[in-house]
């Protein structure tokens, strides 16, 4: 047998084993949901009560994210995006990772814009992997900083298991040594040229860097704001380093926008940060509902504005 022949049967068993692990998430976070009904129900009373100006400020933060990750993008390629429809793309792009496993809407959003916009479908890929490693990286060294600038402050790792800070370390070391390996050498090689060229400019490095380091921080910001929103007296710096904790964790299962991992991962968190457990859940449902839920039906209808204007 060819082994042209053998691609499609390993791509068929890749996407079965990743829809098998998102369908077993969605489950056993279903089950979780059925088990803690009351308390669920309790959190989303909680949540109708809290304080409107810190919802409307986390509700500006939500928008920041959406320029954020624009600018990042912008940053990851050499030529000009037109800036109003990229901010689009990422508005529609969050809508589509809510509906695809593992980040997969806002890559395939993200691609097939950056190839509309002129781009080679291999360069776009890179783009996209560029900014993806970016952001995580930028995760591990707030997440670090934190721990070093405030390790009294930060109580997470007597309470949370290890495995759960350590995971996007992990991550990254075997995502170098796959890289290392002799069949992705050289498209690692593409992929580091490109890297080089866009740092040659100070502009798009600053803005690859920093739409980064303020994605992470304004999402951060949006659970701070609903913790503050439920009267939570929480200091800053457990929320953030509970946040950082939680979507790094969240980052190794693939589930539609992280519904079930991430959720689970920042209620857990922001219990070892000191919240109680129905005030941890109203500030996960808080935090979904602004990044996730509300922003998805408007979302799809960007997504599918732009697909009709041939945007996408």
């Amino acid at each position: 047998m060819a082994v042209s022949d053998c691609v499609p049967v390993t791509a068929g068993r890749r996407l079965c084993l990743r829809l098998g692990i998102t369908l077993a998430v969605l489950v056993a976070a279903g089950a979780m949901l059925a088990v803690h009904r009351a308390t669920l129900d309790s959190g989303t009373d909680q949540l109708a009560a809290a304080d409107g100006e810190w919802l409307l400020l986390a509700c500006c933060a939500t928008v920041a994210t959406w320029v954020c990750a624009a600018v990042a993008q912008q940053g990851a390629v050499i030529e000009r995006l037109p800036r109003g429809r990229l901010v689009a793309a990422q508005f529609a792009a969050c809508a589509a990772n809510h509906i695809l496993p593992a980040g997969a809407g806002a890559s395939l959003v993200n691609l097939r814009f950056l190839t509309r916009c002129g781009l080679s479908t291999r360069r776009s890929a890179t783009a996209l992997a560029v900014k993806a490693a970016v952001g995580g990286i930028v995760r591990c060294v707030l997440g670090v900083t934190l721990l070093v600038a405030s390790p009294g402050a930060v109580p997470l790792s007597a309470r949370v298991p290890h495995v759960l800070v350590l995971a996007p370390a992990a991550v990254a070391a075997l995502v170098l040594a796959v890289a290392a390996s002799g069949r992705l050498r050289w498209a690692v090689g593409r992929a580091v040229a490109d890297v080089r060229e866009v740092h040659r400019s100070r502009g798009r490095a600053c803005a690859l860097w920093g739409g980064s380091v303020a994605f992470a921080l304004l999402h951060a910001g949006v659970v701070v704001a609903v913790v503050h929103a439920l009267g939570l007296a929480l200091p800053t710096s457990h929320v953030v380093m509970a946040y950082l904790v939680a979507s790094g964790a969240a980052a190794l299962l693939p589930t539609p926008g992280g519904l079930g991992s991430l959720d689970a991962a920042l209620a857990l968190a922001l219990t070892a940060a000191g919240a109680p457990g129905q005030t941890a859940i109203s500030a996960v449902i808080g935090y979904r509902l602004l990044t996730g839920w509300l922003p998805m039906a408007p979302g799809l209808l960007v997504l599918g504005l732009l697909a009709r204007r041939s945007v996408l």
